[in-house]
Parts: C-alpha cells; structure tokens; sequence
C-alpha cells in the first residue's frame, strides 16, 4: 500500500525531494499496512534548534526530528505521525559524510518513519535491530550502507 505524505516546505532550501520520493521513502519504510499517512514538514535550521530545543531538551537543530501520532481511539484515520526535517542540516551532513544528497534524504526519511513506528536506538540491541532494518531497507531502493 502506498503511503499517503501531507509535505509542508518551510524552507528556501533547493535540494527538497519532490512529492513522490517522500511517498516512496515512507512506503519503503512501513512495516505493516496501515497506518499510512505521515506528514513531512521541512523546516529551517531556526525551526528545527526551536522544535529541537522544545521537545527534546537539546540545543540546535536535528536533521530529523519524529512524532508518532497519538489520537484517541475515537479518532479513526490512519495518521502514523509526522516528521521534522531540516534540510540546511541534510546538505550539510551529506557533504561532510560525502555521501549522495538524495541517499542521504532517503535515509532521514526511512529512519524517521521507523521511528514512527516504534523503533528506537536507546541500547546496543535496539540500535543494532534499527540500524540493520536501516540498511536493508537503503539496500533494497539502491542505496549504499548509510553507516559505512
């Protein structure tokens, strides 16, 4: 099933994905078929350090930041959550790491939406499992080992 993405662009940035990589990405991502909808919002880096600093108690901005969705059971659409990504950062963190732009949005993507879903990277055994699922899934669309 394809994923429906709400994409908000809050920032000048020219190196944004379009619409139908983000569907993609977050298709690839998903790890059962529902829920299916995310929204992508990408910020500034003042947007993200503001949203960064608000919800995780930390200073500057974040390539990624994830929020799963937590609608009352009344509320009956099918809302994964939404996700921040700071598009300054991305290019940035590409250059650095000299890695493809487009990998590195598709890997952002991917990791946010697992995220999403309930994967974490608090311990050794949750980072090993997530990161593991991160490259399979970057190897299964084309990409390299975004840890290599």
């Amino acid at each position: 099933m394809k994923a429906e993405v709400d994409l908000q662009i809050a920032s000048a940035d020219s190196s944004i994905p379009t619409q139908e990589e983000f569907e993609y990405w977050v298709t690839v991502a998903l790890r059962s078929p529902l829920p299916n909808q995310v929204t992508i919002r990408v910020v500034d880096a003042a947007e993200s350090e503001a949203l960064n600093t608000r919800y995780r108690h930390k200073s500057g901005p974040t390539n990624v930041l994830s929020f799963p969705a937590d609608l009352p059971v009344e509320v009956d659409i099918p809302l994964l959550g939404d996700l921040v990504i700071c598009a300054e950062l991305v290019s940035q963190e590409a250059a650095e790491q000299e890695k493809s732009l487009t990998a590195h949005w598709a890997h952002l993507v991917i990791h946010g939406v697992l995220h999403l879903q309930g994967f974490d990277h608090q311990d050794a055994d949750e980072t090993k499992t997530m990161e593991q699922l991160e490259i399979e899934l970057m190897n299964t669309i084309g990409f390299p080992d975004p840890y290599a």
